[in-house]
């Protein structure tokens, strides 16, 4: 949607900042979609596949909730985790004494840099991933960072400018086997394309309603996938938005949609989808968390529906606010994704796409494929900050650690793996929570970094920092803890 606000900023001929109306509506319709198209894949993705998709949220906010039930040692770990976490955040983020992110410019390749982004929440998703999806992540951006984005810089900065299937078993008699009945989630998706089709909020025509079905069922499954897969903050919505628009800017030309109402339509469509795969990551992880802990997924899903509908009649006022305060396209507030976007389309309907890229894409993808990788996660990695992948790397090769650690019977390795999920899930949860506290804090406008003189320990502090603190502590809870000396 800022792709709007950035046109109508640029003056675009027939394009205005979109309503507080018209936002609601796109984000209700796509939530809505995205929380329908997940429910006939809850039973293929996250019951079928426990133990082969770990959905690390899902799996971290189970922890939690099922070591605070039990308590003893386990709880201990969860919670030894979350203060670690907790404490480590307020001190980088909220006072400024180190920074969370470190990164060296290489001048000799343009576009690059190498980095880590020092924060315990992605050692955790590392390590409950585990080193094999971690690697596959890194190298895909050691490629991207190293050897396509010097490339595009050098090459093609001039083009720049210019511009699954669910086959579950039916539901048994169980509490907790219960979804919301087909019909129904059937009934609420053809009703919610008639209104994209005919409602004149949405600049969409009838073939536009068919690809928003189409595509935000597709990407529904993927994206569920995806979050199994590496989480939902490394969820690559934008990426599939961005694939999206192409096609759907493509057909709304070829159609004879083309100019202002195109564009619009793009948007439209790309932002639906958008939100589709988002609310489906999100929805599949608290899905996994009910079924681990045994909750009952109609429920679940209805209350999806309802967060949907209270999270749409903000978002309006949360993008109008931004707007104000900043301004899309600002220093403050680049919205890269909606630059990106805006180019695209733009790109499609002037006839000047760099083709060139998205076919180089297309090749990698299929190369990678031959060499039995799996293109996914790879790609993610690509596109994905090299500083953010270098960080769950660290979390996967503590996880491969304590996989290959010698003199330890299975049962104990096991056991210290255990721990380790259980440390760093209560790791995720302490940063989130310090997060928000965060956030308010920005909102009230009070700069905590004050409170110390501006004093820092720099980049070479925060390094050291994350190993004995992060590191240190997670090795301390799984290979030196007093079960395995005993």
């Amino acid at each position: 949607m800022p792709a709007l606000f950035l046109w109508a900023a640029d003056g675009v001929e027939g394009i205005e900042a979109p309503g507080l109306f018209e936002i609601f509506l796109i984000a209700l319709v796509g939530g809505t979609l995205g929380v329908l198209f997940m429910i006939p894949l809850r039973k293929a993705l996250i019951v079928e596949e426990h133990g082969v998709l770990p959905y690390p949220e899902g799996t971290a906010c189970a922890e939690v909730l099922l070591a605070g039930e039990e308590g003893g040692s386990k709880a201990s770990v969860v919670f030894s985790g979350l203060g670690i976490a907790a404490v480590y955040k307020f001190v980088a983020d909220g006072l400024g004494v180190f920074p969370s992110s470190v990164n060296y410019d290489i001048k000799a390749y343009k576009g690059s840099a190498v980095g880590m982004d020092v924060l315990p929440a992605l050692v955790g998703v590392g390590y409950i991933c585990g080193p094999r999806i971690a690697s596959y992540m890194f190298s895909g951006s050691v490629l991207s960072w190293f050897v396509l984005m010097p490339l595009i810089v050098k090459t093609f900065s001039q083009a720049m400018k210019s511009m699954s299937n669910n086959k579950g078993k039916a539901a048994s008699g169980l509490r907790t086997d219960r979804d919301m009945p087909m019909p129904v989630i059937l009934i609420g998706v053809g009703v919610i394309a008639i209104a994209i089709w005919l409602l004149p909020t949405f600049p969409i025509n009838l073939l536009g309603a068919v690809i928003v079905v189409i595509f935000g069922f597709f990407f529904a499954t993927v994206s569920s996938r995806m979050v199994g897969l590496i989480g939902s903050s490394n969820n690559p919505v934008s990426g599939m938005a961005i694939a999206t628009l192409l096609i759907a800017t493509i057909l709304l030309k070829a159609t004879g949609l083309d100019g202002a109402t195109g564009m619009k339509g793009a948007i439209a469509i790309g932002s639906i989808i958008c939100i589709v795969a988002a609310i489906a990551g999100d929805t599949s992880q608290d899905l996994k968390t009910g079924f681990i802990v045994g909750a009952t997924p109609k429920k679940q899903q209805w209350g999806e529906l309802i967060g949907v509908l209270t999270s749409s009649l903000a978002i309006g006022g949360v993008l109008y606010l931004l707007n104000e305060a900043w301004g899309y396209g600002s220093t403050e507030l680049p919205a890269a994704q909606a630059t990106m976007m805006r180019m695209i389309v733009e790109g499609v309907m002037n006839a000047d796409l760099p083709w060139g890229l998205i076919g180089a894409g297309a090749a990698i993808a299929i190369v990678v494929e031959i060499l039995r990788i799996p293109v996914l996660p790879f790609a993610v990695g690509m596109y994905l900050p090299l500083s953010l992948n270098a960080g769950i790397m660290a979390g996967g090769l503590v996880r491969l650690v304590v996989e290959k650690k010698r003199g330890l019977s299975e049962e104990k390795k096991k056991a210290a793996i255990d721990r380790g999920i259980l440390y760093t899930s209560g790791m995720i949860a302490g940063e989130g929570l310090i997060g928000i506290l965060l956030a308010v804090f920005a909102v009230v406008e009070l700069d905590l970094t004050k409170l110390l003189g501006g004093f820092s320990l720099g980049q070479i502090g925060a390094i050291l920092i994350f190993l004995v603190v992060v590191i240190g502590s997670l090795f301390k809870v799984t290979l030196f803890s007093k079960e395995n000396k005993n």
